[in-house]
């Protein structure tokens, strides 16, 4: 039987496989080195991902392709987490968690100024953001029927208030960003006081 599948499988099927694996293998790592040091070099990621020179330079011809590649994969996931974080939790807490995760993104385009810059170069800035805004109203709309948020916010009001993600520099950049954050969600949370 499993001879009969694999003369069934077409000859290029394992390659690609191994080579998607080898490139989110690459991606994964990337991220995690540059995240530590946005001087992590192409040569000392291939060797942290285990592939060779050839195998990293044949997905990412040059450093700024991987950095292009990280940052798409990253944003991706960001909007991507959305819908899945409204299926597991209360819109409120969806939010929030989606906040936090837009922290852990901020971080790793922080320490990669390389790959915004090329981003910019690229108009992946302008790709994406029409899918982010989407994301976030989709949290917004979640709220606000559930009544846990304002019903006078956007997203791109949201946007730009957490907009400080990206540009905080201080060596205490995870404890404030969370403080900030906490300020921004209590802002946006519906009072029955609040006037209108």
């Amino acid at each position: 039987m499993i001879e009969r599948e694999r003369a069934t499988e077409k000859p290029g099927a394992t390659k690609r496989s191994d080579a998607e694996q080898n490139r989110a293998r690459i991606l994964e790592i990337a991220r995690t080195a540059l995240t530590a040091s946005s001087d992590a070099t192409m040569n000392s990621i291939a060797k942290r991902a285990g592939v060779g020179q050839g195998t990293m330079y044949r997905h990412f011809p040059n450093r700024e392709a991987l950095l292009l590649a990280v940052y798409r994969h990253d944003v991706q996931a960001l909007i991507d987490a959305a819908p899945e974080l409204l299926a597991q939790e209360t819109p409120f807490e969806a939010l929030r968690l989606w906040f936090d995760r837009l922290a852990s993104y901020a971080r790793i385009k922080h320490g990669v100024a390389a790959a915004v810059e090329a981003a910019t170069r690229a108009d992946l800035s302008n790709e994406y953001y029409a899918p982010v805004i989407a994301a976030i109203t989709l949290l917004l709309d979640a709220c606000k029927a559930a009544g846990t948020v304002r019903p006078d916010v956007d997203a791109d009001e949201v946007l730009l208030l957490v907009s400080f993600l990206w540009r905080m520099e201080n060596p205490d950049w995870e404890a404030r960003s969370r403080h900030l954050l906490t300020l921004v969600m209590d802002g946006l949370r519906e009072r029955p006081d609040r006037e209108r």
